[in-house]
């Protein structure tokens, strides 16, 4: 590892010198390029720079430890560089691991009512807040792409768009069967019921990801309705996508245009489709898309909002915290980054095995 990190760090270095002489800023998409991967590689030799000076701390402090004088300092220095050397080595092997070339993409979620009605529907549009909020927490930006209503306020499905950097590396674990456990407010008994909500988040698709055959769509168009049937325009604006090859259907109604609607029901059936090779392909290749963490199986249960106990449960990790409203006001932060410790956790195990 460290004969690569050597040779990584040297890389560095000429993409330092590189971007710091004068006739490389003759070529501006040159430019773009060795920046990107500076700051890629940069955490990585900060880190194993970092490392090998605490090696080298480590060194000096057991030449001391011969000194009766010193050997006391000598040896608690000793202690505080191998510590940090075993964190940094840690890191290390982490920051190695082959990155997600979607984790910098921007996102697509879509929310469904599932087993429950009413009560799943208001769930549904209770997770589409948490999101929201979570998103506007992050700074990032949110799109609604196509809505659909029920009267008591309730969303029996939702697309909706997230901007932002790193979006998909934080809400790609959010793929699965959201359970909740709640007394609904049209409940007189004060009974629990169960429901479900499926989530998807599909990492947004460029043109160039996917290459779609213009014959292969058929568009209709129709009028844009709200809860209850109520025409939000008289005009045929929103759009419905049909792909024909795969089945799989688009619709989107929130912009003024039927341009604008089809525009982003494309992006929307683009990112589908993608997603749906990216699954076909992992299956192919490898069961590691099947391990406990990020699976993303449209089929399994992920989570438990037990609203009478405050209670939340990943099921995923065996991760149970009692802070449900925090959760639903979108503070998702210390959920999602113990998946992300615990993906990165089997990803050591799998690549300790392969080696």
């Amino acid at each position: 590892m460290l004969d690569k990190l050597k040779s990584l760090e040297l890389h560095y270095e000429d993409l330092v010198a590189r971007l710091n002489a004068p006739e490389t800023y003759a070529d501006p998409a040159l430019v773009a390029k060795l920046n990107k991967e500076q700051s890629e590689l940069e955490p990585l030799v900060e880190t194993y720079r970092r490392y090998m000076r605490r090696q080298r701390d480590m060194e000096e402090a057991r030449s001391l430890m011969s000194d009766p004088d010193m050997k006391e300092l000598a040896q608690e220095e000793f202690s505080q560089a191998k510590a940090e050397s075993e964190e940094l080595e840690q890191k290390m092997k982490i920051l190695l691991l082959p990155t997600d070339p979607n984790d910098n993409k921007n996102v697509i979620v879509e929310i469904r009512a599932g087993v429950g009605g009413e009560e799943a529907a208001l769930f549904a549009a209770s997770l589409y807040r948490m999101y929201s909020m979570y998103a506007e927490n992050r700074h990032w930006k949110v799109e609604v792409a196509s809505l659909n209503e029920t009267e008591l306020g309730g969303i029996k499905e939702i697309s909706f768009t997230v901007e932002g950097a790193g979006a998909y590396s934080r809400l790609k674990f959010e793929s699965g069967v959201h359970r909740v456990q709640r007394v609904p407010e049209t409940e007189s008994g004060g009974r629990i019921h169960t429901s479900t909500v499926t989530v998807a988040v599909l990492p947004e698709a460029e043109e160039v990801d996917v290459d779609i055959n213009p014959a292969d769509i058929e568009m209709q168009v129709f009028r844009s309705s709200g809860a209850g049937g109520q025409h939000i325009n008289k005009t045929s604006s929103a759009v419905r996508l049909i792909h024909k090859p795969t089945g799989m259907v688009v619709e989107c109604q929130q912009e003024r245009s039927q341009f604008q609607n089809r525009d982003k029901a494309m992006q929307i059936l683009r990112s589908r489709l993608y997603e749906a090779e990216r699954q076909r392909v992992s299956a192919e290749w490898s069961e590691e898309r099947r391990s406990q963490v990020g699976t993303g199986m449209r089929n399994e249960r992920i989570r438990t909002y037990n609203f009478p106990q405050g209670r939340l449960t990943d099921h995923r990790i065996g991760l149970t915290l009692y802070k449900l409203e925090d959760v639903m006001n979108g503070d998702l932060d210390e959920i999602i980054d113990s998946l992300i410790t615990a993906d990165q956790a089997e990803r050591l195990k799998k690549s300790g095995e392969a080696d």
